[in-house]
């Protein structure tokens, strides 16, 4: 979740003034933390030029950490050898001539709502470096952490409908090397984070639910009582004005009390048969939450799925858990955003780390590989039904059209709307370019 700090002065020995106290008592970590959060937003674009004007299209990231192996899902290799070709057999999806493993059958149906990149190269094969590398389409630098595109989302487009910009659902992002977060932008610009599991039967977003009736009152007497304490101060101090009741104070209390928050989240009003649809686990419930901030006015949600640093078991791990629940919940939503005449603006992305090895290891499994992968793209504008790219008959590299991590984060700012050449200014001043080397897949746009 959201943790940021911007400081302030205090009064008592405490380090808190009565003020302070009941920032704290009324909103929790969070009230003082989304006050804060607004100031800092708004100081960081004080000087910011006029928003433009952007294409209206969202953004669902499917983030599989670990790195999922591009043989044993899209890009097959049916004719190598054993040793290369895996356990898994082939089907054929909707797009003629194009194959899947057959633990895809239901993404197989929808192959029409996607392309399909083939040529990925990940340029990478580090764990940590990777998270870093391919949400933000920037080489690594311990000196200026680069913003992933959800951040470079919320400070382009900021709030709408009373909703956060940026949220990131569970825990599989790999922080050691900045991934997944606002970078150089700012902390104001990193996503609010769900590690709830929404498949639990007790799942609530803890630092937007207010579990009953009496916190809610208890919540409502504190934020009367602070408004007294403005109006005291207010009257009292002609001096040194004091205006503590401000309007980022405003907005953390809306959110939290937000009956459009509070029900975007709410995933028990979905039908017992949509969530069945999507599956009841983690990732399947987390595709469902996603489309359904989306509806709501978030601009872009990261979902997040680990597990797939298969090493050891590769086939038994991804036949018994992985494959199955990504092939009901990404096909879901798919079908689900076309149903409901979605898909056209929201774009979804799939990849991970990276590739893994085409020869199977001594533990049946596969390690890192940092010369081919695979990625998907749907939705969003972008042609559909498009096969990009190619590995060798071994999936060692990339033979035709390859695509680069920067390649990725170009086709993504174009398919939202946002120039390539936007220029942001680090923390030290330097002006940096928001894809300097990337080029956006043309066969998609």
């Amino acid at each position: 979740m959201l943790d940021l700090n911007a400081g302030g002065m205090s009064t008592n020995c405490n380090g808190h003034s009565r003020r302070d106290f009941l920032r704290v008592g009324g909103l929790s970590a969070l009230g003082l933390t989304l006050a804060n959060f607004f100031r800092a937003q708004a100081i960081a674009q004080e000087h910011a030029p006029a928003p433009v004007q952007r294409r209206n299209v969202n953004c669902i990231l499917m983030w599989m950490q670990g790195g999922p192996s591009h043989i044993d899902t899209f890009d097959p290799k049916p004719d190598a050898p054993a040793e290369i070709r895996g356990d898994f057999s082939t089907i054929q999806t909707r797009q003629p001539g194009v194959r899947i493993v057959e633990h895809f059958p239901l993404l197989a149906e929808q192959f029409d709502k996607l392309s399909l990149i083939r040529g990925h190269d990940p340029q990478n094969g580090s764990h940590g470096v990777a998270d870093h590398i391919m949400m933000t389409g920037h080489r690594f630098n311990p000196s200026l952490p680069f913003p992933c595109f959800g951040s470079v989302v919320a400070k382009e487009r900021g709030y709408r409908d009373n909703m956060f910009p940026f949220v990131q659902l569970g825990r599989a992002i790999d922080r050691r090397f900045n991934g997944g977060i606002g970078g150089f932008l700012g902390d104001q610009y990193n996503p609010f984070e769900v590690h709830e599991d929404p498949s639990a039967a007790t799942f609530r977003v803890r630092d937007l639910s207010i579990p009953n009736e009496a916190d809610r009152r208890r919540l409502e007497r504190r934020y009367s009582m602070l408004q007294e304490v403005d109006r005291y101060q207010r009257d009292m101090e002609t001096t040194q004005p004091v205006q503590a009741r401000d309007a980022f104070y405003e907005r953390a209390h809306s959110l939290i009390t937000s009956p459009a928050a509070k029900q975007a989240f709410d995933i028990t009003q979905e039908s017992d048969r949509v969530r069945d649809q999507y599956g009841r686990n983690s990732l399947g419930q987390q595709c469902l939450l996603a489309r359904r901030l989306i509806e709501a006015g978030v601009h872009f949600v990261t979902i997040t799925d680990g597990g797939w640093d298969t090493h050891v078991q590769n086939f038994r791990s991804l036949k018994d858990r992985l494959l199955p629940r990504l092939d009901r919940g990404y096909a879901a939503l798919l079908a689900d955003l076309h149903t409901r005449g979605m898909l056209e603006n929201t774009l979804v992305v799939w990849f991970g780390d990276f590739g893994r090895t085409p020869i199977v290891n001594p533990s049946a499994g596969r390690d890192h590989w940092s010369t081919a992968g695979v990625a998907t793209m749907g939705g969003g504008g972008i042609r559909m039904g498009q096969v990009v790219g190619a590995t060798n008959a071994r999936a060692e590299v990339v033979v035709d059209t390859p695509v680069r991590p920067q390649d990725l984060a170009a086709t993504i700012y174009h398919a939202l709307g946002i120039p390539l050449n936007t220029w942001y200014r680090a923390q030290d001043g330097r002006p940096i370019e928001l894809v300097p080397t990337g080029r956006p897949v043309r066969q998609l746009i």
